[in-house]
C-alpha cells in the first residue's frame, strides 16, 4: 500500500498498513533537494571508483560479469559507507519527517547500524544482476529480526529496470531452512513455496518516494534492462533494545544513535 503525504509522521492505518504486509510506501516524502545532492554524490563516486565499492563480480549473482578482467567486470554494484561519503546523508535520516516514521515503527530510540546497508545501490545496465527472493536478516546477528529497512529512490523504479519486487507478509517470522537453498534464498523450484511466491508485488517508486520495509520481508530483484542506471539510497535501523550478538559481523562496526 501507499500514499502521497507531507506530513510528519505515519497515519493509524499506514502504521497498520506496514505491520500487516511489512513495508510501506510514503509517496514523494523525499525533498528535491536531497535528492539532488544525493544524485551528485552518486555521480561523482561512481566515476571515481572512490570508496567502500561492491561490484557485480563480487558476488556472482546470474547476469553479473564473471570475473573482473571480464567485460564489464568493474561494474560497481552498491556505494557502501554512505554516511561516509557526504554530510547529507547523517542530516537525512534525522529528519523529523524520516525519524519520527521509525520512531513509529521501532520505538522511541532508535539506532542505525553503519555495517548493513548503509549504501547506495546502482544497478547499471547491461552488467547487473538478478537478486533471488531473500530476507536481509539472513546474515544478520541481531537480538531480534525486528530491524527497519528505508529505500529512497533517487530515479524511476520499475519492473523493466530491476525495481524490487516484494512478498507481503512474509515478515512475520525466519523461513524455515527446508524452504530456503545454501545461500537462503527462497527456493523456487519447491511446490510448497509456489502460493507465496505468487503473491509477488513489484514496488514501483519515483523519484523522492520512501519504501519502509521490514529486513524479514522476502524481496527479490531483476537485473536492469533500460538503458539507464537506477539509483537508490539504502539504510537499515533497529530500536535501542535490539542490540547486534557480540563478536558477530553486525557487532564490528560502529552505530548512529538517532534518538
Amino acid at each position: 500500500m501507499s500514499v502521497s503525504t507531507v506530513t510528519e509522521q505515519f497515519r493509524v492505518d499506514e502504521v497498520e498498513s506496514f505491520r500487516r504486509d511489512g513495508y510501506f510506501i510514503a509517496r514523494s516524502l523525499i525533498p528535491t533537494s536531497y535528492i539532488s545532492t544525493m544524485k551528485q554524490i552518486t555521480q561523482r563516486d561512481l566515476a571515481a571508483h572512490q570508496g567502500d565499492i561492491e561490484y557485480e563480480a563480487d558476488l556472482h549473482y546470474p547476469g553479473a560479469p564473471a570475473s573482473f578482467d571480464a567485460e564489464g567486470g568493474r561494474t560497481a554494484r552498491r556505494l557502501r559507507q554512505a554516511i561516509s561519503r557526504d554530510p547529507v546523508f547523517v542530516k537525512l535520516v534525522r529528519e523529523p519527517f524520516l525519524l519520527n516514521r521509525l520512531k513509529q515503527l521501532l520505538g522511541p530510540h532508535v539506532v542505525m547500524p553503519l555495517v548493513h546497508h548503509n549504501c547506495i545501490m546502482t544497478k547499471q545496465p547491461r552488467f547487473s544482476s538478478d537478486t533471488g527472493w531473500h530476507q536481509d536478516t539472513r546474515y544478520w546477528s541481531f537480538t531480534t529480526g525486528e530491524l527497519v529497512n528505508l529505500w529512497i529512490a533517487l530515479g524511476p523504479e520499475t519492473p523493466h529496470n530491476g525495481c524490487l519486487q516484494v512478498l507481503p507478509g512474509t515478515h512475520t517470522g525466519p523461513a524455515p531452512a527446508s524452504r530456503l537453498d545454501d545461500e537462503q534464498f527462497l527456493r523456487t523450484d519447491l511446490e510448497e513455496n509456489q502460493s507465496i511466491l505468487k503473491t509477488a508485488r513489484p514496488v514501483e517508486l519515483q523519484p523522492g518516494d520512501a519504501l519502509f520495509f521490514h529486513a524479514r520481508c522476502f524481496h527479490a530483484a531483476t537485473r536492469n534492462f533500460s538503458n539507464e542506471t537506477k539509483q537508490s539510497a539504502v539504510f537499515t535501523f533497529r530500536s535501542f533494545d535490539n542490540p547486534p550478538i557480540p563478536d558477530s559481523r553486525s557487532a564490528q562496526w560502529p552505530e548512529l544513535l538517532l534518538s
